[in-house]
């Protein structure tokens, strides 16, 4: 008999540890070769990891939620026969687990492990699983038609296409009692930990200014309706992003990473925005990287494509993580003002409200306008409240004018 140890591998770099996030089997289970065994999280990162032999799995490291050190004991499983040296195994973002080989001594050559049978909780990935549960399916009904029977988010849509409803709750007035305790984990809790991070050390200041979009959104509209196949469609965000990069060409402060411990402000020549996306997960935020040298159109081509990563959980650690400045768009749910919450350790973000047709005087007349509001906010250890005003005021003038926008130097 044979036990191997899989190790918690290295998901990142100058990562120490990883949170749990699920188990896919638990002591006693049978496992095969590349099997997905646990899913672990770190810098908003999920990670799978397979096992590389086949066996029993004699023992799991810790609960959902606990942090596991990197080359910590994850898993032990036994294995039958003179098991040969464990390869590495392949995970996400071509990183690989670690194991280790340890032999025991028996006193007599047991028989080889029964062939491994499906275990009894379904094979998916935690963002499958997020899509059962706020669909209502009970993952065992389902037929998995990715490896080993793994069920892919694909087999969730096609389940609920064919006519399987959501469990429905039923009204009444009756008096409900039951609680219910839920453990901060996975995203959930790295969320929890930056907010605390950012509203604990850095003194916010928020400012709103109100822009006139209309001039704007008249070009948009003319832009998508005469844009090449090739183009993908342009929503506000592209041409802020654009605008942002000409306003941080003049204040280049506000483009900065503050490293507070250091006592070190960085500012950056390259402007990578991070684009706050909700995902069913929770808030993530995909970096647009080198806007200063991305078009419109390539602006939204890659917003779109961050994006759909992030929602669908296969953004890789470096499209989480390097933005150097934030935009938080809340979209039709934008109402009139918010208070964004800077993205530690930048020292500044752009919120972005709802555009609603408002009426505006003009000198002689009420007219009716695309009118936006822009709450920002700024670390005030950095900038100063006079800085935040005209770097905003900046920006207002270039979205009123978009024609700016575009005109080089």
């Amino acid at each position: 008999m044979g036990e191997f140890i899989i190790k918690m591998p290295d998901v990142g770099e100058g990562v120490a540890e990883a949170e749990l996030v699920e188990w896919h089997v638990k002591a006693g289970d049978p496992v095969r070769e590349d099997m997905v065994i646990a899913a672990v999280m770190t810098d908003k990162a999920t990670v799978e990891i397979p096992s590389p032999v086949s066996g029993t799995v004699i023992w799991l490291a810790g609960e959902i939620g606990d942090r596991i050190a990197v080359k910590a004991p994850l898993v032990r499983i036994e294995t039958a026969g003179e098991a040969d040296e464990a390869q590495p195994v392949q995970i996400s973002q071509a990183r690989f687990a670690e194991t280790t080989k340890v032999e025991i001594a028996k006193p007599a050559p047991a028989a080889p492990a029964p062939a491994a049978a499906p275990v009894e909780k379904p094979l998916a990935a935690p963002s499958v699983r997020l899509l059962a549960r706020e669909g209502g399916v009970d993952l065992r009904q389902v037929q998995g038609t990715g490896p080993a029977g793994r069920i892919l988010r694909e087999d969730v849509e096609q389940f609920l296409s064919q006519g399987a409803a959501p469990a429905t709750v039923k009204n009444g007035l009756a008096r409900k009692t039951a609680t219910e305790e839920i453990k901060l984990t996975g995203l959930r809790r790295r969320i929890a930990e930056k907010m605390v991070l950012s509203t604990s050390r850095i003194p916010h200041i928020t400012y709103v200014e109100e822009v006139d979009m209309t001039a704007l959104e008249e070009l948009r509209a003319t832009m998508n309706s005469e844009h090449r196949e090739a183009h993908p469609k342009l929503t506000v965000l592209p041409f802020l992003m654009r605008a942002l990069v000409k306003a941080i060409s003049e204040q280049p402060e506000v483009n900065a990473t503050f490293d507070d411990d250091a006592g070190i402000i960085t500012r950056h020549g390259a402007v990578h925005i991070g684009i706050a996306t909700q995902t069913p997960a929770g808030l993530t935020v995909p970096v647009v990287r080198h806007a200063e040298a991305r078009s419109i159109w390539d602006c939204a081509a890659e917003m779109n494509r961050l994006a759909e990563a992030a929602r669908t959980g296969t953004a890789t650690r470096d499209e989480l993580s390097g933005s150097t400045i934030t935009i938080s768009s809340l979209g039709a749910l934008g109402g009139i003002v918010s208070t964004p919450v800077i993205n530690h350790p930048e020292v500044a973000i752009i919120g972005v409200n709802k555009i609603a047709t408002r009426p505006v005087w003009d000198g002689t007349q009420f007219v009716p306008r695309k009118m936006m509001n822009l709450s920002s906010s700024f670390d005030h250890r950095i900038i100063d409240g006079w800085d935040a005003a005209t770097f905003v005021q900046r920006v207002r003038t270039l979205l009123e004018t978009p024609a700016l926008i575009f005109i080089e130097g």
